[in-house]
Order: C-alpha cells, then structure tokens, then sequence
C-alpha cells in the first residue's frame, strides 16, 4: 500500500466513524419502534383474549435530550388504542424542580388504556442517589394527577386483570412480600418490576407469570452480533426483551421510550404492545 491509498483509507474510515457517530446521537435515539409481543397469561377471562397491553418505560423526562419526542411518541401511541396500558419506571432525569413542570407538561398527552392505566416507580424517580423520597412523592402525585395511578408494593385489579405493582430495587423501597401478601394465583396476574435484577432474590413467594421491567435500556449501544458493553444491572442476562426464567415467571424488560444521554445504537427506543391470550 502506498502513502497515498493508505491516507485515502484513513479519511474512508474516519468519514465512516463521523456517519455512525451523527446516526447515534440524531437518529436512532428518536426512531422508536413498536415492538408486537403475544402475552399467554394464566387464568385469563375470556373476554380479555384480544385486547392489547401497552408498556411504556423510562421516559426520563428533563435536560439530556428533547423531551418533545416523548410527546410525539405518546400521540403515535394514542393512535394505537390500547386496551391497558403500563408505566414501569423512571419519569424524570432529576437534577432540580424543574424536571416536575417539564413531566407535568408532557403529561398531557401520556397514553392510557381503556379498560385500565397503572404505574410504578423507578430509581430515577427517587432523585438524587435514589434516596429523596420527596421527590418520589410528587412524582407520584404528578402521574397520580394525570390518570397514572402509581402501585408501590401493592396490587389493582381492573376488569379481571390483577397488576402487582413492586417499588424500586435501588432506591431500597421494593416490598415484594407487601406487594404479594394477598397474592392470588387463581388470578390473571402480571407483575411490574422496574430493576429486573430483583427477579433473582428469593422473595416471590411463589409467583408464577409475567414480569414487566424497564431500567436497562437494552444498553442503549450494542454492537452488532455482541452483548452491550454497559448494562445497569448485576445480570447481564436481562438486556431486553422475553426471558424464561424457568421457574414459572416469563421477564420481559422493555428497551426504554426516553434515553439518559442522547446516543443509541444497534438499541432503538421501545413502546411493547402485548396480545393478552
């Protein structure tokens, strides 16, 4: 190779890396995909085979990228009509009190489900080191405001379907004996869980179903064919998407709607979409 083919090569792959990097930070992080899940859930009524449950994880309201795509995101899936729909986690990105006006405005527009809407709390949402339960509080009043009722450690029953809702793992709020002590297993049960690392301690008494979780992201950049080199969790089993935990619970950890920091890759942005049968 001369020294003219090599330097050409060079700028070739510097052009390359200048491509990906602007896909990263300005395309793929606000090209959300829905993603179509068929959801077997024991104990079902029949007049819920057919409907559909939304969920929605980790919108991360704030500073770090435009939260307008939240908006934008949320009227697409208004379209959708979902007969539930779900929130697992992780509203705001919190730095100051102005992360509960800017949620409060892209509440308006937040999705509901027409035969039920629930919620419940991730680490973010406890502020700063997951410890301020303050901003917990008027995180849950924002979304309680909104027609987002917000499960911590305990459960709603709508039209014959049970939700078990679970605080968070990080922010040491999370009760699964609370949040289980009337549990029912002749119930349609589904379970949410934001940190799905809680799925491997021992304090499920139980439990057999479907277990709904966010916080990961998928990593939000992985290379083609490889693991995410970055995930927030001790298991690095639990990346996204279904996970038969073969002891009777089916995991499914969305990908996340909204994003820490503005840069995706090979992980686009996720709204789940589940057949109920």
């Amino acid at each position: 190779m001369n020294r003219r083919d090599f330097l050409n090569g060079i700028i070739g792959l510097s052009g390359i890396g200048i491509a990906i990097g602007i896909y990263a930070w300005q395309v793929e992080p606000f090209w959300l995909e829905f993603v179509h899940v068929k959801m077997p859930i024991k104990n079902l009524p029949l007049k819920l085979a057919g409907k559909t449950m939304m969920q929605i994880s980790d919108i991360h309201v704030g500073n770090r990228f435009d939260y307008k795509f939240i908006i934008n995101a949320f009227i697409q899936a208004q379209k959708l009509k979902p007969d539930f729909v779900v929130y697992t986690g992780d509203y705001i990105s919190y730095e100051n009190e102005k992360q509960f006006d800017q949620l409060k405005e892209v509440l308006k527009y937040a999705v509901k489900g027409k035969l039920g809407t629930i919620g419940i709390l991730g680490n973010h949402d406890y502020g700063r080191n997951w410890s301020q339960d303050e901003v917990a509080e008027q995180v849950t009043k924002l979304m309680t405001d909104a027609g987002i009722p917000i499960l911590r450690n305990e459960q709603a029953e709508m039209h014959g379907l049970n939700f078990i809702g679970v605080d968070d793992y990080w922010a040491k709020k999370m009760d699964p004996a609370l949040a289980l002590s009337n549990y029912d297993e002749n119930k349609a049960n589904v379970l949410l869980c934001h940190n799905p690392d809680a799925c491997d301690i021992n304090v499920w008494d139980n439990y057999k179903g479907w277990i709904l979780a966010g916080h990961t992201h998928g990593g939000q950049c992985k290379p083609p064919f490889l693991n995410p080199p970055i995930l927030p969790v001790r298991n690095e089993k639990y990346s996204a998407g279904k996970i038969d935990l073969e002891d009777g619970r089916i995991l499914y950890v969305n990908r996340a709607l909204g994003h820490l920091w503005q840069v995706r890759f090979n992980v686009r942005p996720e709204i789940t979409i589940f057949e109920l049968e």
